[in-house]
C-alpha cells in the first residue's frame, strides 16, 4: 500500500513539475496569427508538447460539462480515469504489472484491459455522443489555441520543428529563387 502511495506521489509531482501556469497558458500577449499552414502545424505540435497538462485539463472539463445530466456516467468514468492513472500512468513502465503476486502481465495487456473496461463503461452508460462531442470540441479548442499561441518566447529553444531541414535549408525545392 505504501509503495502505491509513493508511486502516486511521484507521478503527481512529475506531472505537476511539467505543467505550466494558467496565466502563461492564457496570456493574450502571446497570441498572433500564424503566417502559413506549416507554421500553424508547427505551433500546434510545440504547444501540444508544452501545455499537455493544460490541454488535458480542458478535455476533462469539457467532458464533464457534456456529462452533467449523466451523474452515473461521471462517477463510472472517474473510476475508469483512476484506473488508468494508477495502473498505467503512475506505474514504472519498465516493471511488469503483477496481479495478486501470481501473474505478471505485460504493459500491452494492461492497456488492452483498461481500454476494454473504458469501452464497456461508455457502452453501458450510453454516453457515446457526449464523449464524441467532447473530444471534437476539445480538439478544436486545442488546435485553435495551439495555432494562435506564438512559440518564439524563451524556453522553447529545445523544441525542434517537425519540418526540420525543409524550413532551414535554402537548397530545398521550395527555396526562394
Amino acid at each position: 500500500m505504501s509503495e502505491t502511495l509513493s508511486n502516486f506521489k511521484e507521478a503527481t509531482l512529475s506531472i505537476m513539475s511539467t505543467r505550466h501556469s494558467w496565466t502563461e497558458f492564457l496570456s493574450l500577449s502571446s497570441l498572433s496569427l500564424p503566417s502559413s499552414l506549416s507554421e500553424a502545424t508547427t505551433r500546434i505540435g510545440i504547444n501540444l508538447t508544452r501545455f499537455l497538462f493544460n490541454y488535458s485539463s480542458i478535455l476533462l472539463f469539457i467532458l464533464l460539462l457534456t456529462l452533467v445530466y449523466h451523474p452515473l456516467a461521471i462517477i463510472l468514468l472517474l473510476i475508469a480515469f483512476a484506473g488508468w492513472y494508477f495502473l498505467f500512468f503512475s506505474r514504472d513502465s519498465s516493471e511488469p504489472f503483477v496481479l495478486f503476486n501470481l501473474v505478471s502481465l505485460d504493459e500491452r495487456v494492461v492497456v488492452a484491459a483498461l481500454a476494454f473496461f473504458s469501452f464497456v463503461l461508455v457502452a453501458v452508460t450510453g454516453v457515446w455522443w457526449n464523449v464524441v462531442v467532447a473530444v471534437v470540441v476539445a480538439a478544436a479548442v486545442v488546435c485553435v489555441h495551439g495555432a494562435l499561441r506564438r512559440t518564439d518566447e524563451g524556453g522553447l529553444d529545445d523544441y525542434e520543428s517537425p519540418y526540420g531541414p525543409m524550413l532551414n535549408d535554402g537548397a530545398g525545392p521550395y527555396s526562394a529563387v
